[in-house]
C-alpha cells in the first residue's frame, strides 16, 4: 500500500493540475486565444528559461554520466526510428498519416513532465537536466524530419491527378527551412545557452537568478493547465483507432522495450524515473503545432496528444508502483 501511495503522490497532483485547466475552459475562464498565446509564452520563453535555468545551476560536473547520456541518445534514436518503420508498414494504405503517427507515438513531454515529476517524487530536478540535455534536441530534430517526409508523401499521395509532365516536387527549400527552425528552437536555444553558462563556471547574479526563477516558476503549471484547456474529445473520436495504438506504443511498448536494458546497466532512483518519462510521459502538445504547420495530420495528432494525455494518469502511476515495489527507485 506505500509503493501505491507513494505512485499517487507521484502522479496525481500533475494531472489535476491538467484536469484544472480543463475545468477552467469549461468554466470560460481559460479561452481559445489565452490558451494559444500561453502556449506560445511556454514554448518560446518560460520553458526555455526553466530549461536554462535547470542546466546552468544544475551541478553537472558533479551527476555528469557520460553512460547515461549515451543512453539516452541512442534509446531515443532507436525509437525513432523503430516507430518511423512500424508507422510505414502499419499506415501503408494512408502514407499521408505516417509522420503525424510516428512523431506521436515516439515524443513525449520530457522537458515539462520529466523536470515535474523528478521534483515531485525527489525534491530537485535530479537527472532530469542531462536527460534533458541528451533527448530533447534529438526529439526536435527527428521530429522535423519525419514531419517533413511526412508531408512529402501525403503531398505525393493525395495528388492523383499530376500529369507527367508536371515537375516533381523540390523539398529541397522545405529542408533548409526545417534545418533553419532547428538552429532556431527556443528549447535547443536554452539548452544550449544554459549549457555554455554551466561551463564558463560563472555564478548568476541574485537579481537575475530571481528574475530567471520567477519566469521559470511560469513553465511547468501554466504548460499543464494549457494541456488540460486544449483537450477535444470530438478529436479523440476521429481516427481512434490509430490513436490508439500510437499511444500504447508510447506509453506501454517503448518502456516495455528499453527499461530492461535501462536496469542491466544498473540505472536507479532519479536515473530511472527520467529515463521513465523520456521513454513513457504523454504525447507533448507541441506535436499538434508542428504536424499542423508542416502540413501533416492534425486531426490524428490531436487524437493521440489526448488519449495518450488520459490514458498517462494510469500507465505512469503504474510504472511508477512497479519501479517502487522493485526498489529501484
Amino acid at each position: 500500500m506505500d509503493n501505491f501511495i507513494f505512485s499517487l503522490n507521484a502522479t496525481v497532483p500533475i494531472f489535476l493540475v491538467m484536469v484544472l485547466g480543463w475545468c477552467l475552459k469549461k468554466a470560460g475562464m481559460l479561452t481559445p486565444g489565452f490558451t494559444a498565446v500561453a502556449d506560445r509564452f511556454v514554448f518560446k520563453v518560460a520553458l526555455p528559461v526553466l530549461l536554462f535555468q535547470d542546466i546552468a545551476t544544475a551541478d553537472i560536473r558533479h551527476v555528469f554520466d557520460p553512460g547515461f547520456m549515451a543512453f539516452c541518445m541512442i534509446s531515443t534514436t532507436l525509437m525513432f526510428i523503430g516507430v518511423w518503420f512500424f508507422a510505414r508498414w502499419y499506415l501503408k494504405d494512408h502514407p499521408d498519416m505516417t509522420g503525424a503517427f510516428a512523431q506521436g507515438a515516439a515524443r513525449g513531454s520530457a522537458a515539462v513532465l520529466g523536470i515535474a515529476f523528478i521534483e515531485n517524487i525527489y525534491g530537485n530536478s535530479g537527472m532530469a537536466p542531462l536527460m534533458i540535455i541528451s533527448a530533447v534536441p534529438l526529439y526536435n530534430i527527428f521530429s522535423v524530419v519525419i514531419l517533413t517526409i511526412g508531408a512529402d508523401m501525403g503531398k505525393i499521395t493525395s495528388d492523383t491527378t499530376l500529369s507527367k509532365k508536371a515537375a516533381p516536387t523540390d523539398i529541397r527549400p522545405v529542408i533548409r527551412k526545417a534545418c533553419v527552425n532547428i538552429a532556431k528552437n527556443p528549447i535547443i536555444l536554452g539548452i544550449l545557452a544554459g549549457c555554455l553558462y554551466n561551463l564558463s563556471g560563472l555564478p548568476i547574479p541574485d537579481m537575475m537568478l530571481k528574475t530567471v526563477d520567477s519566469v521559470a516558476s511560469l513553465a511547468t503549471p501554466l504548460a499543464l493547465l494549457t494541456v488540460g484547456a486544449s483537450f477535444n474529445m470530438g478529436h479523440a473520436r476521429k481516427k481512434f483507432r490509430p490513436a490508439l495504438v500510437a499511444s500504447v506504443i508510447k506509453l506501454l511498448i517503448l518502456p516495455a522495450i528499453f527499461f530492461p536494458f535501462a536496469i542491466a546497466f544498473g540505472f536507479r532512483e532519479s536515473e530511472l524515473v527520467a529515463i521513465l518519462i523520456m521513454l513513457g510521459s504523454p504525447t507533448t502538445v507541441s506535436c499538434y503545432i508542428m504536424a499542423k504547420n508542416m502540413g501533416n495530420d492534425a486531426v490524428l495528432t490531436s487524437g493521440i496528444i489526448v488519449l495518450a494525455t488520459l490514458l498517462s494518469s494510469i500507465t505512469l502511476t503504474l510504472w511508477i508502483f512497479l519501479l517502487r515495489s522493485l526498489a529501484l527507485i
